[in-house]
């Protein structure tokens, strides 16, 4: 891993403990609401206490205006929680992006994850201006120069020193072209990143091929690589995603299995059904969960259960994960 500072850890976040420690780590996440309830935080951070070494907060995903991430870390380290702020090039500038750094810093939080933003076309505002003044290479490695450097991205010295970050970036290990994937990995890296979460897995031959080519380019050894995986809800949501969301594959057998959960169950009968897939696709994550931990270079898991949050401690209890080690 890249310059170790500060006790022998670069923030000293309890994620970055687990994974220095060799721990096999687990992340979830967990969208802020449409509002100022600080109370929706608190109600999901309960469902995810115990089950995970730390918690993503997105950052207005979507492109829909919703509570801050930084905001929603802060109620989230109230409740004893190590969160990671997501944080978007699509939204701030260069000098937004920092302001906001040395806030979070100052507020206790120890996790980034720069990332560059769904389009604002998505969103609830798609005549808003898209910033986009660094892309999220140039974001990552603006936060490592603020913290191993203690300089601003202009260069100017930060009075008293920089933030210190255990900084992530994504990976999406199905876009096109496939063999181009490892590389733009390979530029996170060298920009500083210090883990990194990936895409959603629903197809684990084709990652299992990406990590193939990451292990041989070692990028394994210099990066915690989490590997993205989430509960499909209903067929309707993986036909979605297999057919609507660029850059992802849902392999047909998950489609398949979610189509036979149901298949003796009265369609009138809703209830029975939603629970019947939701069931079934608590069982394809653990199974994956279980495939991808034998996988060369995978440091752990990111779960995206995607406002299904009461779905992550029966999958990371069924997949043997629990309970989280206690890293001092």
């Amino acid at each position: 891993m890249s310059e170790v500072v500060h006790n022998g850890y670069k923030s000293g976040s309890n994620l970055e403990r687990v994974l220095v420690a060799g721990h096999f780590a687990v992340t979830g996440e967990l969208g802020p609401p449409k509002n100022h309830d600080a109370n929706v935080i608190r109600r999901k951070a309960e469902l995810l206490k115990g089950c995970v070494d730390a918690v993503n907060i997105t950052d207005n995903q979507t492109a829909i205006v919703r509570m801050s991430s930084i905001a929603a870390g802060v109620i989230l380290i109230q409740e004893g929680m190590d969160p990671v702020i997501q944080m978007t090039c699509r939204d701030r500038n260069r000098l937004g992006m920092q302001s906001d750094l040395l806030g979070a810093a100052a507020l206790g939080i120890k996790n980034v994850l720069c990332l560059t933003g769904d389009h604002q076309s998505f969103g609830n505002h798609p005549t808003a201006k898209n910033v986009h003044d660094l892309d999220s290479i140039q974001l990552v490695r603006m936060v490592k120069d603020m913290r191993d450097d203690d300089r601003f991205q202009c260069g100017e010295e930060i009075p008293g020193g920089g933030p210190r970050f255990f900084i992530g970036a994504a990976a999406n290990p199905f876009g096109d072209p496939f063999e181009f994937r490892p590389y733009r990995l390979a530029k996170k890296v060298a920009a500083g990143a210090d883990f990194i979460q990936t895409q959603l897995i629903y197809d684990i031959p084709r990652f299992r091929e990406f990590m193939k080519r990451v292990v041989d380019m070692g990028l394994h050894e210099k990066v915690f690589i989490l590997a993205g995986v989430g509960p499909l809800k209903s067929v309707g949501m993986a036909k979605y995603m297999r057919d609507q969301v660029p850059g992802m594959i849902v392999a047909d057998e998950y489609i398949e299995r979610m189509e036979a959960a149901v298949k003796h169950i009265d369609k009138t009968d809703k209830k029975a059904r939603a629970e019947a897939w939701q069931q079934e696709g608590i069982r394809i994550c653990i199974e994956q969960i279980q495939q991808i931990r034998e996988i060369e270079g995978v440091a752990g898991i990111h779960m995206m259960a995607i406002e299904w949050e009461e779905a992550i401690r029966p999958i990371v209890e069924g997949a043997g994960l629990l309970p989280r080690p206690a890293i001092q």
